[in-house]
């Protein structure tokens, strides 16, 4: 290589790295440090929705996204559902004797079997244990799973518009047996069992295999149908008629006594201060402390891209391989 390209090389170089610590500054330069570090305390800060005039609290809880556990956060994840954290977000509002009461603001098409399960269960402990009332303020969509883990709330109150119900549960896996045929790709496949390979995606399901699977999601529908008929007080034969599956508009669900009320999330927090007793309550949201690896993985992600697109495809094949029963509202 000649000089003069070596001197081309290096001013390239060198533009690259100034245009890196330049996006670094910038992004340091725009990051509100005191909001963060003033809004430290201990694992999460809080942050004042409306201030009232006495000690006493009411915690907002926003659920967004599909319930399920996701990939571990990494050096690029600013993530959005974490499953583990919204469980210990309900076990401090829970221990914290300053909060009297909890409004979930619930986002999603549900999601997985045992997460949705995870999440009643903290629900029925803050009620039983700690004797505070869980009102629900459903968004755009709070199906299936969503609805499961609303059902034992003391007040459901959901917008007209909110997509709600799809009571049910499904199993979904791809096939690809007869396309792999056709490329000519043939599957050696080693198994100690019959039903080792169940739901393989190479191959069709046998009428026993599909027998076992109908089975279990059968069993898993009773569970939702109980906890239907344990938190809203209904009757079984009701609650199974009303879950075929189907979603409802929010105006429908309150029509058919699955939700209390209609209104917004104001509106769900005005009926908890009058309910309640809290009038003079100060409504909170809690927020994350400060957390390197999110504020890192937002300064390389402005240098670098976002990666979400890729984490999508990943969670997308990681699924396909891994077919398993669902809380889920599925288009």
């Amino acid at each position: 290589m000649d000089k003069k390209r070596w001197i081309a090389l290096v001013i390239a170089v060198g533009i690259f790295i100034v245009s890196i610590i330049s996006q670094i500054r910038t992004t340091v330069a725009t990051t509100d440090f005191d909001s963060i570090f003033n809004s430290f305390n201990g694992k999460y800060g809080e942050e004042v929705i409306d201030l009232g005039t006495s000690m006493d609290k009411i915690a907002v809880l926003r659920l967004n996204g599909v319930i399920q556990e996701g990939i571990a956060p990494g050096l690029l994840s600013t993530g959005s559902y974490n499953h583990q954290r919204f469980l210990d977000l309900l076990d401090h509002a829970g221990e914290d004797k300053s909060i009297k009461a909890i409004v979930m603001d619930v986002n999603t098409p549900g999601g997985g079997v045992v997460e949705s399960a995870e999440i009643h269960e903290k629900v029925l402990e803050i009620q039983q244990t700690y004797k505070k009332p869980v009102y629900v303020s459903m968004g755009n969509t709070a199906a299936s799973g969503g609805y499961y883990i609303s059902a034992p709330a003391d007040k459901i109150v959901a917008h007209p518009a909110t997509l709600t119900g799809s009571i049910g549960v499904i199993m979904q896996a791809l096939n690809y047996a007869e396309l792999a045929d056709n490329l000519g790709i043939d599957f050696n496949t080693i198994k100690s069992g019959e039903y080792k390979d169940i739901m393989s995606a190479s191959r069709e399901m046998t009428d026993g295999e599909r027998t076992i699977l109908q089975t279990m999601i059968d069993e898993l529908y009773g569970e939702f149908v109980q906890v239907i008929v344990d938190g809203r007080g209904m009757s079984e034969s009701t609650v199974r008629e009303l879950g075929d599956g189907r979603v409802y508009t929010g105006t429908q669900a309150k029509e058919n006594g699955l939700v209390d009320e209609l209104g917004t999330l104001d509106d769900t927090i005005a009926m908890m201060k009058e309910e309640q007793g809290l009038s003079d309550a100060t409504v909170i949201e809690y927020t994350n402390g400060f957390e390197f690896n999110k504020f890192l993985g937002g300064a390389v992600q402005s240098v670098f891209g976002n990666q979400s697109e890729l984490a999508d495809l990943e969670n997308i094949f990681r699924e396909a391989n891994a077919p398993r029963a669902m809380y889920l509202y599925s288009r």
